[in-house]
């Protein structure tokens, strides 16, 4: 497998060949004889790419974070996801994507051209299986995310969230999330001031504790998964 790394904007590419190993369904596809990975980086709010643009690559965040959105016609803005490091985004059913993807802080990601997927699916079966593990790893995403916004409330939605983190960040002690509050709360459907009167309520009842505004550490998980269900 061959892998560039290079700098955004696209167009400053330079071919570096390196191993690149990781246990996962990316890792799968990138190794298939005639992919090649591709490394880029981006500042902390850059975009990735937006609403509408051409959808040419499959992507997996290698360090930092990503956030998928769409702004709604009133000007609100939708978080569909957050892609943590080895999380894989940007697969599409059409040829144009349907959100934006911006970096949440300063972040690598690997991609391959879709293209090239598309003709490995076509010959390889395990590329075509790891293609469908990613799909239904997003379907299943969506629909717990569209349970969330529509039949939770406010206190859990956030119970919901603190959950989901704490098991994508594999973490026992201390969870840093990297999105702030703001984030958060276009991910949940929820105000700002929501968000923050509700941890501090959870905060109050020794559900969970601060070291700073993103550091969390979880007290008490099972009142969490009471909320959550």
């Amino acid at each position: 497998m061959l892998i560039e790394t290079i700098t955004a904007p696209a167009a400053k590419v330079r071919n570096i060949p390196q191993e690149v190993a990781a246990p996962d369904q990316f890792s799968v596809i990138a190794a298939c004889p005639g992919v090649i990975a591709t490394e880029f980086s981006y500042h902390k709010d850059e975009e990735i790419y937006g609403e509408g643009e051409p959808a040419e690559y499959l992507y997996q965040v290698i360090t930092g974070a990503v956030r998928t959105y769409k702004l709604l016609n009133d000007g609100r803005r939708q978080i569909g996801a957050f892609h943590l490091p080895g999380d894989v985004f940007g697969l599409e059913p059409d040829s144009a994507h349907r959100l934006t993807a911006e970096a949440i802080a300063d972040t690598s990601v690997r991609l391959v051209k879709r293209r090239s997927l598309e003709q490995a699916a076509g010959t390889t079966v395990q590329v075509a299986r790891s293609l469908w593990a990613v799909t239904a790893g997003e379907l299943r995403h969506a629909e717990d995310h569209m349970l969330l916004l529509g039949r939770k409330n406010a206190m859990e939605r956030v119970a919901s969230f603190l959950l989901e983190m704490d098991r994508r960040l594999a973490r026992t002690g201390m969870m840093a999330l990297p999105m702030c509050r703001r984030d958060i709360g276009d991910y949940l459907g929820l105000t700002l001031e929501t968000v923050s009167r509700t941890l501090s309520q959870l905060h109050n009842e020794g559900v969970l504790g601060f070291s700073g505004a993103r550091h969390i550490v979880l007290r008490n998980r099972q009142r969490l998964r009471t909320m959550d269900a």
